[in-house]
């Protein structure tokens, strides 16, 4: 109950946060398409948000938060005193790092750009250099989300965990509000302010972080930056955790680097669009659960009880499988109408529509492995352990990178997606396979009991979801409150039908109700 409440916390916001981005980019396909302007920009934003993804949702939690609880439980020190002097050690650190590597990026934004778009393909030079200055725009932001994610693993430490969850709603109605206010019938206008309000996003978000941490009476000192043999081990976790963490970000940039300079002109937004998608119940659920596992796990660690950290990681496992598997069937089963509705209107055609969707169906498949890597990796990190993750990261990595080579020709903008979503999965198999092996998790019986029969119940809305998308696609690209109506009517079908089978099947019994209710 605990893990759920957490759960719908941070999930609730996150949530929200993602159908803002949904909000965003369908404003965005409305005003800019998928074209010249529109790749431009998702490879100049593709960085930026890999960053986020990396450091607020990743590798600096990963490796901050087990030390400052370690530091805040140690029954020898201060308590959170001691805590937020580390804190404050490694911001005196990092932000002169900081500094120095955004202007380096800055001094570099050619090749990196070159780097995350392949120079995009041969024939289009103002393509290229449309995506560098829009870059340079962007670069700001990676500093900037860095110090928020270092706040924001802090409050999460003490169990304030809506405060950094609520942080990528500023930059979602930035760039919203930036779409409204400042769109212009030349898209690449629009494309430019976008990149403007990404930078501005992210002072919001620090300023947001900064004025939370006062309010929970936490102050942290800038002093003279000195490297402490705590700031040392902190620095030497990091990067390890951003490889490890970061597999599926990386993976994605291979895909669209690929993407930009062998596919024709579209296929970078087609994924661009598929994977924020994908990114929804990635977002609710398998960041959710690992923002709130992670600290919940080191702390039990931290006092000896193993056993507790065992079932928490079980019922993590559980609460994942729930809310994944359906959300993997019916992005499959029904992506062409959830596309439509979504995104096909104003300069974002049928044909778009159909591609996305190809795309959609590809990265799907591997929903259930980008949510468990999420899952299990705090097994990992709350012992300290970043480094077997960043091993089997690179494996996934030359995954991803052989298959995209093979895929991309055959089978187009399906193939790096699918290459995307295969290399996870060994990720996945990787991680389980050494947490078993080293006794950091077994699955219990009610785990055991409840996989198989949820995956059947998801099966059973698919079919069912099946057979009645084609009534939902005449309203799809209709008025807005027409598409937005039948989508939610679509949903709140499939959701009934799936949870009717998780009891039809016995994942779930009466009594698991009743007690629920009880507690």
């Amino acid at each position: 109950m605990n893990l759920t409440r957490a759960l719908g916390s941070v999930g609730g916001l996150t949530l929200a946060s993602r159908i803002l981005g949904l909000v965003r980019d369908s404003l965005f396909a409305r005003f800019v398409g998928a074209g010249f302007a529109s790749d431009a920009f998702l490879i100049a934003f593709r960085l930026p948000n890999m960053f986020r993804a990396l450091f607020a949702e990743g590798a600096f939690s990963a490796a901050f938060i087990p030390m400052f609880n370690r530091k805040v439980a140690d029954k020898g020190g201060r308590g959170l005193p001691d805590g937020v002097a580390f804190a404050s050690d490694a911001l005196s650190v990092l932000l002169p790092v900081l500094l120095v590597f955004t202007v380096v990026m800055e001094l570099a934004a050619w090749p990196v750009t070159w780097l995350l778009s392949g120079g995009f393909n041969a024939a289009s030079p103002a393509q290229f250099a449309f995506a560098v200055d829009l870059s340079r725009i962007t670069f700001p932001y990676l500093m900037l989300i860095s110090l928020v994610s270092l706040l924001g693993g802090m409050l999460n430490s003490l169990h304030r965990f809506w405060v950094a969850a609520a942080a990528p709603i500023l930059l979602n109605a930035t760039l919203i509000a930036a779409l409204l206010l400042f769109h212009d019938h030349e898209p690449l206008f629009t494309a430019r302010n976008q990149a403007f309000a990404v930078t501005i996003s992210g002072a919001l978000q620090l300023l947001w972080l900064i004025w939370a941490c006062r309010r929970a009476g936490v102050a942290l000192r800038l002093k003279r930056p000195t490297l402490s043999p705590e700031v040392k081990k902190l620095l030497s976790l990091i990067w390890p955790a951003a490889a490890g963490a970061g597999a599926v970000q990386i993976n994605l940039v291979v895909s669209t680097a690929l993407a930009a300079s062998l596919l024709s002109a579209g296929s970078v937004s087609y994924i661009y669009y598929a994977d924020r998608l994908n990114q929804l119940p990635l977002g609710l659920i398998g960041i959710g659960l690992g923002t709130v596992l992670l600290p919940t796990i080191s702390a039990q660690l931290g006092r000896g009880e193993e056993a507790a950290a065992m079932t928490t990681q079980n019922r993590g496992l559980e609460l994942a499988l729930f809310l994944t598997l359906p959300a993997t069937v019916a992005l499959i089963v029904c992506g062409t109408p959830i596309v439509a509705a979504l995104f096909q209107h104003g300069a974002f055609t049928a044909e778009d529509t159909a591609a996305t969707a190809q795309s959609l169906a590809a990265f799907s498949i591997g929903l259930p492995s980008y949510i468990l890597v999420k899952v299990l990796t705090p097994g990992f990190y709350a012992r300290s352990d970043t480094r077997t993750p960043v091993k089997f990261a690179t494996v996934s990595m030359v995954v991803n990178l052989v298959l995209n080579l093979a895929l991309i020709v055959p089978l187009g903008h399906v193939g790096p997606p699918l290459a995307t979503a295969l290399a996870s999965t060994v990720n996945v198999a990787l991680l389980w396979r050494t947490l078993t092996a080293r006794g950091h998790f077994v699955a219990d019986a009610q785990l055991k009991r409840r996989a198989g029969r949820l995956a059947l119940a998801a099966l059973l809305m698919g079919a069912v979801m099946w057979f009645t998308a084609d009534l939902f696609r005449p309203y799809t690209t209709g008025p807005a409150l027409e598409r937005w109506g039948s989508m939610l009517v679509l949903v709140t079908t499939g959701a009934l039908v799936y949870v009717a089978a998780t009891f039809l099947f016995g994942a779930f019994r009466p009594a698991d109700v009743r007690s629920l209710v009880r507690r």
